[in-house]
């Protein structure tokens, strides 16, 4: 099969693996409670786009991002709107979509 290009803000993969890796890295960086940085947030929503779901996680707006615990011990990024609420979203979902 292929590779799939994508597109995440200013930054071109020209694999998706490549995205997904880059996206993990990011997650790296941050401790659980942090609220990731502008430049980052920028990959982020762009990558928030393309997941299958992105309506939904985007409805109401994205105030920022932020990393918390999730499922069985581990870490991921979340979507933080401006009425409070809050929802987690899977980096590899959103990198693999058909969308």
């Amino acid at each position: 099969m292929p590779a799939k290009p994508i597109t995440l803000g200013p930054l071109n993969f020209s694999r998706r693996g490549d995205a997904v890796a880059y996206l993990k890295e990011m997650l790296r960086r941050y401790d659980v409670g942090d609220k990731v940085s502008d430049e980052d947030a920028v990959i982020l929503r762009a990558a928030l786009e393309n997941h299958p779901r992105s309506d939904a996680k985007i409805a109401g707006g994205v105030t920022y991002f932020s990393v918390r615990s999730a499922d069985y011990g581990t870490k991921c990024f979340w979507v933080n709107r401006p009425d409070g609420s809050t929802e987690k979203f899977s980096i590899t979902a959103s990198i693999h979509s058909p969308k």
